[in-house]
């Protein structure tokens, strides 16, 4: 498969944070060179990648192989001319002027640095390996080094009693000016730390109501700072969204390298095996890393592509004509305030960017090109009907 869009994981970890369930591997000592060996075996399974349009080096923490390591992962692609994103998921403590440098060198253009939250007694709560001091540290190396985008991760809807200031935390953000932020509510995942501690009544979630409100505050102070929307967890200056992440929401081909990564054809989707020790395991036995396998069903995909572009700021194209009951919902959601639906004939508003591919145009509801369409109208959520995704797309 030669990738439109490469995602390769790196799942080592300094420690596990307390709410994390992702496929990591936490080793006080990085084993590269195990690492790259197996890394290497699979890219021989699959073939050469090509030149993909998007790379992302995701986890785990990525940036724990510092400078030389990750210039060694990316000489094993043998990746053929430059890449217009690559992007590379950083820890502040690891994001050092000189790491900065020598990713830029072998083409890295993005950091997305895990920051979380602005106070060192919750950053102490959340098991991170950093201080707050060191995200804004961290911001000016990268940019000191070459590397021309940044992305900070934000979490809020945190338990009441860490009397966490999210306005504070937002001001903290904003002032480091990032090209982009991804803002994500806590949940609380079976078998994390944090289910354990609230199994025991340690912690109490925050209530939908906490949830609702620190979300919507979030869109306005972003708004407000001259971000955008356009996507629910993902806001960006203009022209500075994520070109690998919209791949997903459009369900392009990809390819994934590493333990737990996933892959899609455009047909089927494959994955490997999540525990790092038994994907080397496989790969030395000259075995398959590839856990399971499936080809979506047409109805499957109908519904993916209906989620998806919902989650989206360009929001689904809707059918003409429209069967009656699908009109009515529409006008309901937009008479709540959770949806807006958009005559494009009129002209495509700013905020829809580029669409969210093409997709089944008879019969339900689907994405499709925003900009440069002639006509049609398009279903779009609002920030308070994205919290009431699910629900939404159930009832269509």
């Amino acid at each position: 498969m030669s990738a439109q869009h490469l995602y390769v994981h790196v799942p080592f970890c300094a420690r596990r944070c307390t709410y994390c369930d992702f496929s990591i591997a936490v080793r006080a000592r990085v084993p590269l060179n195990e690492y790259l060996q197996a890394l290497a075996r699979e890219i021989a399974r699959v073939g050469p990648v090509g030149s993909p349009a998007t790379v992302y080096l995701g986890g785990g923490t990525p940036s724990r192989l510092g400078g030389p390591g990750v210039a060694a992962l990316v000489r094993l692609l043998t990746l053929r001319g430059p890449v217009a994103e690559f992007t590379l998921e950083a820890n502040p403590e690891d994001l050092t002027p000189d790491a900065a440098r020598v990713w830029a060198d072998v083409g890295v253009t993005r950091a997305s640095i895990g920051a979380q939250s602005f106070d060192d007694r919750v950053l102490g709560w959340m098991h991170r390996s950093h201080d707050a001091a060191a995200i804004g540290a961290a911001v000016r190396s990268a940019r000191a080094g070459g590397i021309r985008d940044v992305s900070l991760d934000l979490i809020f809807a945190l338990p009441a009693a860490l009397q966490r200031d999210l306005a504070r935390d937002l001001e903290r953000a904003i002032g480091c000016e990032p090209d982009h932020l991804s803002l994500y509510g806590l949940t609380v995942e079976p078998g994390t730390a944090l289910a354990r501690q609230v199994e025991r009544g340690e912690w109490i979630s925050a209530p939908d109501g906490r949830y609702e409100d620190e979300y919507l505050r979030t869109h306005e102070a972003l708004r407000r700072a001259g971000y955008r929307f356009y996507e629910v967890s993902n806001a960006a200056r203009e022209g500075r969204e994520a070109i690998h992440n919209r791949a997903y929401w459009r369900l392009n081909p990809y390819l994934g390298l590493g333990p737990s990564a996933h892959s899609f054809d455009g047909v089927s989707r494959w994955w490997n095996e999540p525990a790092y020790a038994r994907w080397v395991r496989r790969l030395e036995r000259g075995e398959s890393p590839v856990a399971g396998r499936e080809i979506p069903s047409d109805a499957q995909r109908r519904l993916e592509l209906l989620y998806l572009g919902l989650r989206t700021a360009d929001g689904i194209a809707v059918p003409e004509p429209c069967p009656a009951e699908l009109e009515a919902s529409m006008r309901r959601w937009a008479a709540a305030g959770w949806a807006e639906i958009v005559d494009m004939s009129r002209g495509a508003p700013d905020r829809l960017a580029d669409g969210v591919g093409a997709g089944p145009s008879t019969g339900s509801v689907v994405p499709g090109p925003a900009r440069g369409t002639a006509g049609g109208r398009r279903l779009c959520l609002t920030a308070t009907g994205w919290l009431r995704l699910d629900e939404l797309v159930a009832s269509i």
